[in-house]
């Protein structure tokens, strides 16, 4: 699934191009992409066509595009392949195209948005803005205090500049599960998913099921040094690629996975003592740590 960077590089793609640019027409081919929307294909064309978009803003996994003059917005969630590409006007569909928004951008004329997405597990839907409990900007992309309500629940993300490390030290500490679980509830922390909590891991030197009770302020405060050091290298490389399930609205890849150090990296040597990396089931997924490195507290092996 796409996390944090990957979304990023994608809300920051759209941005000159959605900018002020008017909705001129949007097919839907697939309505299992309108499963959060609250209406028909019908009333999503409705409210789009005519319409203009200020931006393009991210909280976490969640991109917005505000609608001008209103309190609404088109949500999107990419779910675990979804894509959203910048294609000519006149430009094939894409076999897999599920939704298509026709733009006249003020900067660069005719535009498609193509919403692509072969396993449907992500949508959009237009939803109303409410505004945010602390009064700060709903998320990266605006300065307006306001968040669409389907993701008014999902919390704040560590290079939110109105992210609060005291509170979610402090919430931290009130956990009762692991270290890794609850990186990736999306209620304490969004943004973060299965890669990038193994790679703050690693860095961190902590085992991903560290009772949340064991781990001390002063590692909880390293660790959330190291998300965000992890999350603003992964930036810098436009996220990490793994097949074409991820690539930016241009179509081209991230390349962090060329400097992972854990994920994905079982039965390779450990780039900081040498000895394998560990893959263990997680979650229905993997947890991958270098089991010299990151030790499991005693009380917990016991």
């Amino acid at each position: 699934m796409p996390e944090l960077p990957e979304v990023e590089t994608v809300r920051s793609g759209l941005q000159p191009a959605v900018a002020g640019s008017t909705i001129t027409g949007v097919r839907v081919l697939d309505v299992r992409s309108l499963r959060r929307h609250h209406g028909t294909s019908d009333t999503f064309a409705d409210e789009l066509v005519g319409a203009r978009f200020e931006g393009a803003v991210r909280r976490g996994k969640f991109l917005w595009l505000p609608l001008a003059g209103t309190d609404r917005a088109l949500v999107a969630h990419l779910g675990m392949s979804g894509q959203v590409l910048l294609r000519a006007p006149d430009a094939t569909d894409d076999r897999l195209l599920r939704i298509r928004i026709d733009v006249d951008s003020p900067e660069h004329g005719p535009l498609s948005l193509a919403f692509v997405d072969q396993r449907i597990f992500g949508s959009m839907a237009v939803d109303d803005l409410l505004p945010t409990p602390d009064g700060a900007a709903g998320g990266l992309g605006s300065p307006a205090p306001v968040v669409p309500s389907q993701v008014a629940h999902i919390a704040r993300d560590p290079l939110d500049p109105a992210f609060d490390d005291r509170r979610f030290l402090a919430a931290l500490a009130r956990k009762n599960t692991g270290i890794k679980r609850a990186l990736l509830d999306q209620t304490l922390v969004s943004g973060i998913g299965n890669i990038y909590a193994d790679e703050a891991l690693w860095a961190a030197r902590i085992h991903y099921d560290t009772p949340t009770a064991d781990l001390s302020r002063p590692r909880a405060k390293i660790l959330l040094a190291e998300l965000r050091h992890v999350l603003e290298r992964a930036l810098e490389d436009g996220g990490t690629s793994f097949d074409a399930q991820y690539v930016n609205v241009n179509g081209a890849s991230g390349y962090f996975s060329q400097r992972l150090n854990a994920y994905g990296r079982q039965g390779k040597p450990c780039a900081r003592c040498g000895g394998p990396i560990a893959r263990t089931s997680f979650m229905n997924r993997g947890s991958h740590y270098c089991p010299r490195c990151q030790r499991l507290p005693r009380s917990r092996t016991a």
